[in-house]
């Protein structure tokens, strides 16, 4: 991280929020598509995100925390952006870095295409705490900042998360029983 260009961009500079624009565009819409799960609300909410990057860095103390920072920024549009959303069918998307491997390729759409159903199911709430614990690698500590919560409520959230998404991911995969036969149903 250049703290020089985030110091200059703090003073006004638009070149070097551009090249903090460029620079960081890759990490938050993955992280906004990760929580959001839809390729056009994670580019709206991303494009918010700058857009108050921009408003407010004058008021970013410490240079430093810059990440965490825009990260918290990122979330909070990814809620507004989520309450705004219109409900539309949803469409399993392969972005780029997630193109399966030719020699198990239809193995793994299935278990992708698994996994984006079960991680759909879970609360915008639930969504952000995996994906900043999980995706990001961030600690517990470094979550509750960016969400604004507690250390002991990222614990909890995760608590509840991780098992709701191992319930769906089991519910997908359980084969539906057969149809009842003219004997098991009741006149």
């Amino acid at each position: 991280m250049d703290h020089g260009l985030v110091a200059l961009a703090q003073q006004g500079d638009q070149r070097a929020f551009e090249s903090l624009t460029l620079t960081h565009h890759t990490r938050l819409f993955r992280v906004a598509y990760g929580i959001l799960r839809d390729r056009y609300l994670a580019e709206d909410a991303t494009q918010r995100a700058f857009l108050d990057i921009w408003r407010y860095i004058r008021r970013l103390r410490d240079p430093a925390k810059f990440d965490g920072w825009s990260y918290r920024l990122l979330v909070h549009a990814c809620y507004a952006e989520a309450n705004r959303a219109k409900p539309r069918s949803r469409d399993v998307e392969v972005l780029s870095e997630d193109v399966a491997s030719p020699i198990d390729e239809y193995r793994s759409v299935v278990e992708r295409d698994e996994l984006e159903r079960a991680f759909r199911r879970l609360s915008l709430d639930h969504r952000a705490v995996i994906v900043l614990r999980h995706l990001l690698g961030m600690t517990p500590d470094e979550v509750a900042d960016v969400l604004g919560i507690s250390r002991e409520a990222v614990y909890s959230r995760l608590r509840r998360a991780l098992p709701a998404l191992r319930a769906a991911l089991e519910a997908d995969t359980r084969i539906p029983s057969e149809a009842p036969t003219r004997q098991e149903v009741a006149p």
